[in-house]
């Protein structure tokens, strides 16, 4: 999935466009007890609580993908008859009306999730009349000639509201407000199938996790049995630890900025682009040898790689880089640079030491105070000086 196909989903949670027909829930303790469960049809619930549950529901949409949102395939054995993908079929197929399902759903949860608090459990049912798109782009609400049929997930913790005083309007006066169970922003969730193409995937899910270093790797294996996603940390780690294991004594400054530079080209070539920018294997030993990483040290790039990223994976672009800082840092100074005007810096050795050279051409700034630069001198001025 492309985040455009994400947005369009996220858009219908509202009350007119919203395709929801029935929701499912379970709230659970800190001890894994079951506290209690409900089912019914959304649209029978209160206003109020229907925005709510849409504000919930859309969360598990945000975020960037390989960041917080992962597109995921199953593995031919989940497929197989009895493995996960075949469960989340047959509960996709029941419209959460069978509560055989949903307890195996629900106690497949329990068991994987390790959350340790009160969390709540939602599950929805969706039928979205998906839009024909004209040759030119534009939506055409009334030639639609599919429906995408999905079911949607999302785990929120559960916590005790802070104690506060309040205002009683039926006495006018202040006391202390009643605390209770409050239900938060999900922590993970997940959609089923996918909507690749605008069309039904039932060989990927898309999955949520709000922190980005803890993406729950045991519910993605023992829930939705998909292919593992590595988190965008462990991406960037992965990235770092090649650089250096394979430039070894060669990993310079400059090398590092053209790696860098580069995979902010290919990021900005393909900025109109919905999907993320995936760098392979290959791809990333080119943008090596591109900036200026000599045959010798090349010559275990592909154990090193399949070491550190994995064997057949890929490394998304901005997982392993940022389009918006450049930093370098020694122990006493940090420096970040703006990443489009890296050509600012280079390395000079001045007297026997090595030093970060950095062109300033017009404005200095020092402690809040404008410097004067050579550039901003007449000649008269500088000779002065």
């Amino acid at each position: 999935m492309n985040k455009k196909e994400i947005a369009e989903l996220r858009k219908q949670y509202t009350p007119e466009r919203s395709t929801i027909d029935r929701i499912a829930g379970c709230y659970v303790d800190g001890d894994k007890n079951i506290k209690f469960k409900m089912k019914e049809a959304f649209f029978s619930l209160p206003s109020e609580e229907e925005f709510k549950y849409f504000e919930i529901l859309k969360k598990t949409f945000s975020g960037s993908l390989g960041t917080n949102l992962f597109s995921m395939d199953f593995p031919l054995e989940s497929e197989e008859p009895g493995g996960t993908q075949e469960f989340l079929y047959n509960l996709r197929q029941s419209k959460l009306e069978s509560d055989t399902l949903l307890d195996e759903f629900y106690n497949k949860v329990i068991s994987s999730y390790n959350y340790g608090e009160n969390y709540y459990i939602i599950l929805i049912h969706c039928a979205y009349d998906v839009p024909g798109k004209a040759t030119d782009g534009t939506t055409m609400e009334d030639a639609s000639d599919t429906v995408f049929d999905y079911i949607q997930c999302a785990i929120c913790p559960v916590s005790l509201s802070k104690s506060a005083l309040g205002y009683n309007a039926e006495d006018n006066l202040m006391h202390e407000r009643i605390r209770d169970w409050v239900v938060e922003m999900p922590s993970i969730g997940f959609m089923f199938p996918a909507f690749t193409d605008r069309a039904t995937d039932l060989h990927s899910v898309l999955y949520y996790s709000k922190n980005a270093k803890d993406i729950h790797t045991e519910f993605i294996e023992d829930i939705l049995g998909s292919n593992m996603a590595q988190s965008s940390v462990a991406q960037k780690e992965a990235f770092q630890n090649l650089v250096v294991e394979t430039l070894e004594e060669n990993c310079d400054f400059e090398v590092i900025k053209n790696i860098h530079e580069n995979i902010n080209e290919l990021i900005e070539l393909n900025k109109d682009n919905p999907d993320p920018v995936i760098i392979s294997k290959d791809e990333m030993k080119q943008i090596f040898y591109d900036s200026g990483a000599s045959d010798d040290k090349m010559e275990d790039f592909d154990l090193e790689y399949e070491a550190y990223a994995g064997e057949n994976s890929n490394l998304m672009a901005n997982n392993i880089t940022s389009t918006r800082k450049f930093s370098i840092e020694t122990p006493d100074i940090t420096i970040k640079v703006n990443p489009n005007r890296l050509d600012l810096l280079e390395t000079k050795v001045i007297d026997g030491r090595q030093c970060l050279v950095i062109a300033v051409d017009s404005h200095l700034e020092v402690n809040g105070v404008d410097v004067k630069t050579l550039a901003g001198m007449d000649i008269s001025e500088e000779e002065n000086e």
